[in-house]
């Protein structure tokens, strides 16, 4: 069973204006010279720990980690204004150019997987491969099993609770009466509704209970920008056509990826991954029989760090070989 590297500290730390409102955080870890690696956060609006840097061999990766817009050390804070997928793909975009990166690799997880392979179908020539963790495909079906009851058969005491802030005549559009109070000028009221929020995504995570993601998913911080980004974005269908990215999954030929799935993830279901797994055909899914959503699971973890040790086996040669 493999397990996460040992923490490691940035050698480069940047704050990036990205127009005239949002400001990223990015930072890079590891060897300046290594595999360059874009690890791309879930949510929208989870925001980086220090933990992400410790999928990857530091000897063997350039690791790049940045907050997307209005999420953790981004400015402002849980800001909406100019906040789109297509904002966040312009903002990679700015990071590769401001970097001096040729090509690099996607690790995404949830969101993180949508947003990789979003921007790998438009710069398929940028990216050297995708390692994705518990894909989430955006589809009406996806928020409607998570947001409108699916996931509530399997967690009927957690939904409770995150009911409780809607009235019963609001709760047949969970995701839009949770976006009037995350929106609105009651801050008394909103981080009610965002801490409800988070928690209920932070309790269905993980196969077993587990402290240290329901404390990471509760955090006041944290819970503000993810509750109010994720509502925001899933009001407005993420702001792309319904099943974009299984219509548009022939743009990712020659692509090589590693998809890696928990066989009980409740928060993005399997079918998200066997989905795409059929439609890209150089990808390889690996099923975690005992896991969840959660990238900390062990079973998430060891799939994850092989992942990785295959991928940079893979491109080693054309990066750690140079004068």
């Amino acid at each position: 069973m493999q397990t996460l590297y040992p923490d490691i500290k940035p050698f480069e730390t940047t704050y990036l204006k990205v127009d005239p409102i949002h400001t990223l955080y990015v930072e890079q870890s590891g060897n300046p010279r290594g595999i360059p690696v874009l690890f791309v956060h879930g949510g929208p609006g989870g925001g980086c720990s220090k933990h992400d840097r410790s999928f990857f061999d530091p000897d063997k990766y350039r690791i790049i980690l940045f907050d997307q817009r209005g999420s953790g050390r981004s400015t402002p804070h849980a800001e909406l204004t100019n906040n789109t997928t297509h904002h966040l793909l312009e903002d990679m975009e700015i990071i590769r150019h401001e970097l001096g990166v040729d090509r690099w690799v996607l690790f995404g997880g949830s969101w993180g997987s949508t947003l990789g392979l979003l921007y790998a179908e438009k710069h398929p020539d940028k990216v050297l491969g995708l390692i994705l963790r518990g894909i989430f495909l955006c589809r009406k079906r996806d928020l409607d099993w998570f947001y409108q009851g699916g996931a509530a058969h399997l967690f009927p005491d957690y939904w409770e609770d995150f009911l409780q802030p809607i009235p019963e005549d609001e709760r047949h559009d969970m995701i839009g009466a949770y976006h009037r109070r995350l929106t609105s000028s009651n801050e008394l009221a909103m981080m009610g509704a965002a801490k409800a929020w988070s928690m209920w995504e932070g309790l269905c995570s993980t196969l077993r209970p587990c402290h240290e993601v329901a404390d990471d998913f509760a955090d006041t911080h944290k819970a503000l920008s993810l509750a109010r980004i994720e509502a925001h974005y899933f009001v407005n269908n993420i702001f792309i056509d319904e099943a974009q990215i299984l219509k548009d999954a022939a743009k990712l030929e020659g692509v090589p990826g590693i998809i890696v799935h928990g066989r009980y993830d409740v928060v993005c279901p399997l079918d998200n991954a066997f989905a795409l797994h059929r439609a890209w055909p150089d990808s390889e899914l690996h099923i975690i029989r005992d896991a969840g959503h959660a990238s900390r699971e062990p079973g998430i973890v060891d799939a994850l760090v092989r992942a990785t040790r295959d991928m940079a086996f893979r491109f080693e040669g054309d990066y750690l070989t140079r004068a």
